[in-house]
């Protein structure tokens, strides 16, 4: 079920940047899409009517912010579907936080916005990734997917293997990393510390200020408790069984210094996946893959729709 959204609706949340390529542009509707468990999903549609779909699932403590560099660049042509996943941006929290709420989500709003016969290529970063496929067997989602891409993601052993914590793997340093993602503190303002704090753990060495203020701004956004009960889920996720049912074409797509999801998670999808389009992998580049190469994974989205996506007749 969905309906237009509230305008003017605010959370009294830190505000992205306003300016610039990373600054959200001005959606051509929103919609409040409800979820099967009634949580409320806050969805912003791009671009013309018509034009070939793309949907972008953001990641953990991330909005749609997070895709302004994409939706600017893609809704030229393309019908672009955003959405904050739950408790994320101006989606409200829900007790119910598990990978199935996730697909539950993703389905909603595919269902929402597509047309019964319609598909889409549908985009995951992080947590987007695995939403993609905690939903990979639904048969909504197999309706809509014309074809994926997986952004710096995995499927499982996420704590395990995250290279945050600078030590060598074993159980100290998952125990270091469990305590370091799953902290309850507040981030607090967006200052020259946390600016350099978020840019070690979440993006490569050369990443561009502008691109570190822009995706720490939306990053602090996140409510502490939202951050910490989602942290607590993708500790224990293990979704391979979902990359064994995702059978549309899917690409995959990573940074060499990604410390939160390393480059193993994406080679380890890309040998699960039934129709791999195998790994591309982005030098020197963090866990933040569409902020910090925007024309890069704007590109591989572009190439995706032209393979897959069909313009339906009278578009």
């Amino acid at each position: 079920m969905s309906r237009p959204a509230p305008a003017g609706r605010r959370t009294g949340r830190l505000a992205p940047v306003d300016s610039g390529p990373y600054a959200p542009p001005v959606p051509a509707r929103e919609l409040d899409v409800t979820s099967a468990d009634g949580a409320r999903l806050h969805v912003e549609v791009h671009g013309p009517e018509g034009a070939p779909p793309v949907v972008l699932a953001h990641g953990w403590t991330c909005s749609t912010a997070f895709w302004a560099a994409q939706i600017r660049e893609l809704a030229v042509d393309h019908r672009v579907v955003a959405y904050d996943q739950r408790g994320h941006g101006r989606s409200p929290a829900s007790p119910a936080c598990s990978a199935d709420a996730l697909a539950d989500d993703l389905v909603a709003v595919l269902e929402a916005t597509l047309a019964a016969d319609e598909k889409a290529v549908v985009v995951g970063h992080s947590m987007g990734g695995m939403t993609v496929m905690a939903a990979a067997d639904r048969p909504a989602f197999r309706e809509h997917a014309a074809a994926v891409l997986l952004c710096s993601t995995g499927s499982s052993r996420l704590v395990a293997e995250s290279t945050v914590v600078p030590i060598r793997a074993g159980r100290l340093r998952t125990r270091l990393t469990r305590h370091v993602l799953g902290s309850r503190a507040p981030l607090g303002p967006v200052t020259p510390l946390a600016l350099r704090i978020l840019k070690y753990g979440t993006m490569g060495p050369g990443s561009a200020p502008h691109m570190v203020e822009a995706c720490a701004r939306i990053v602090h956004a996140c409510p502490r408790k939202v951050r910490h009960a989602w942290s607590q889920v993708l500790d224990l996720l293990d979704l391979d069984h979902g990359v064994r049912q995702l059978a549309v074409p899917t690409a995959v797509l990573v940074g060499t210094a990604d410390r939160l999801t390393p480059p193993v998670h994406a080679h380890q999808l890309a040998a699960a996946l039934p129709h791999s389009l195998g790994v591309t992998e982005l030098p020197g580049l963090g866990h933040m893959t569409p902020v910090e190469a925007p024309e890069l994974v704007s590109a591989r989205i572009r190439e995706l729709v032209t393979s897959y996506v069909q313009v339906r007749e009278g578009a």
